[in-house]
C-alpha cells in the first residue's frame, strides 16, 4: 500500500473512532451517564499507522454505579 493510501486509511480510521465517540456520549447520556473522560485516545493516533483507540477513560463512583444500574436494567430486560 503506497503513503498516500495508508494516510485516506488512517485518517478513516480516526474519524471511525471520533464517530464511535460521538455515539457512544449520546447513548450514555440518553441513558443519564457521562462519562467526563471519553475521547479518542490521541497517542494511539500518532505516527505513520495510526490505531485509533477510543478511551473511555475515567469516572467517579457515582458514575461508575450509574453505568451498572443501567447495565443490569439491560441484563434483566427493563429500561429503554
Amino acid at each position: 500500500m503506497e503513503a498516500t493510501e495508508r494516510r485516506r486509511v488512517a485518517a478513516e480510521n480516526v474519524r471511525a473512532a471520533e464517530d464511535a465517540v460521538e455515539r457512544l456520549k449520546a447513548g450514555l447520556a440518553g441513558l443519564g451517564v457521562t462519562l467526563p473522560s471519553l475521547r479518542v485516545d490521541p497517542v494511539s493516533c500518532a505516527g505513520n499507522e495510526p490505531t485509533p483507540l477510543v478511551d473511555l477513560g475515567r469516572c467517579n463512583i457515582d458514575t461508575a454505579l450509574r453505568l451498572c444500574e443501567v447495565l443490569a436494567e439491560k441484563e434483566s430486560g427493563h429500561g429503554g
